[in-house]
């Protein structure tokens, strides 16, 4: 819905700049078939959009004379399927932030004083953290969510795991922030007494239930979403030690993959030692990420990161035609695991 909403603004606009627009041209225009164009034409016909059809070699669609359509009216679930629209069509644009802001004044013009205030502030209950266009969420669900943020009203949802398992949660949501093509949800869950972050195309219902509750003063949603990332409960959790600056640490390890301790001691070269925190589901692409560190590196845990390191250092030296036994060929590994 959100797509096809967001398409018939972008084709209102484009019929309202030209004289006549071909249905190539549009369907280029617009990314779609031509097939989709007629279809979208049609559903403006019907909202009472005086567009006008002009056949033969050179004929295509255009406003009928003298006509400049305001955006229709929409609901508040409408408009923010045109922002959910709009953010996945994004990453297309070169000043995207320009690109959604204009289209989105242009849908509040047309909406009474009141609506446009509420949908302000719905709006404002989604933060824009990264590019947007992966999986889009319903916008009823994602109506309900922004509503129960702005208002501090506790919701009861429906979720269901990247694995399939269907749950049910009482949540207190904090923010909507989108990261990395998604939406997310960062909400306090009542049931386990711990922040949580929820993937909004995973919410298969949202629903008001009786109470409220304050959210925390001044949380920066983006730095809470990376740090609840990194603490995901997985089924590994790796512990290293790492000498070498955090940037250089960071660039392999970013914040949202692992938790990052600086530590007192300082290694030979006076390059800091690092406790690194790696929550992760399987280990076999961490060895790697250790070689790519290009330093000094202990395991502290498991062991079965350890073997699967060994076992890809013996592979390098073994495509290195290095078998070990001249000491002048032997290539040393920088890392090992702590005693």
């Amino acid at each position: 819905m959100a797509d096809t909403t967001a398409r018939a603004l972008q084709l209102l606009e484009l019929l309202q700049s030209a004289q006549l627009r071909t249905v190539p041209e549009l369907a280029a225009r617009l990314g779609v078939d031509e097939r989709t164009i007629r279809r979208d034409v049609a559903r403006l016909v019907e909202q009472g959009v005086p567009v006008e059809t002009l056949r033969g070699r050179y004929g295509g669609y255009r406003l009928a004379s003298g006509q400049r359509v305001l955006p229709l009216m929409f609901s508040n679930e409408e408009v923010v399927s045109v922002f959910l629209g709009l953010s996945h069509a994004q990453a297309a644009s070169p000043r995207p932030e320009v690109a959604a802001e204009t289209a989105l004044s242009k849908i509040k013009r047309a909406l009474p004083a009141e609506d446009a205030r509420r949908i302000d502030s719905l709006l404002g209950a989604m933060t824009s953290a990264s590019t947007h266009g992966g999986d889009a969420p319903d916008p009823a669900v994602m109506l309900t969510l922004a509503e129960a943020v702005n208002c501090g009203h506790v919701l009861d949802i429906r979720y269901q795991s990247g694995k399939g398992i269907p749950s049910r949660r009482t949540i207190h949501p904090y923010g909507l922030i989108a990261h990395s093509r998604r939406w997310y949800l960062i909400a306090f869950d009542t049931d386990a007494q711990e922040e949580r972050t929820f993937r909004v195309d995973r919410i298969r219902t949202a629903r008001s239930v009786p109470g409220s509750f304050t959210a925390p003063q001044k949380l920066d949603l983006e730095s809470r979403l990376l740090d609840l990332f990194a603490s995901a409960k997985y089924r590994w959790q790796v512990q290293l030690r790492v000498r070498g600056s955090e940037e250089q640490i960071r660039a392999q390890l970013p914040r949202s993959v692992a938790r990052l301790e600086r530590l007192d001691s300082t290694g030979e070269d006076d390059q800091p030692w690092h406790r690194v925190e790696v929550h992760a589901e399987r280990l076999d692409w961490i060895p790697p990420v250790i070689a790519a560190l290009g330093c000094e590196v202990l395991i502290d845990h498991p062991d079965e990161l350890r073997d699967l390191v060994r076992a890809a250092a013996a592979r390098m030296l073994h495509a290195a035609g290095d078998d070990g036994s001249h000491p002048g060929n032997r290539t040393s590994t920088r890392a090992r695991s702590s005693a």
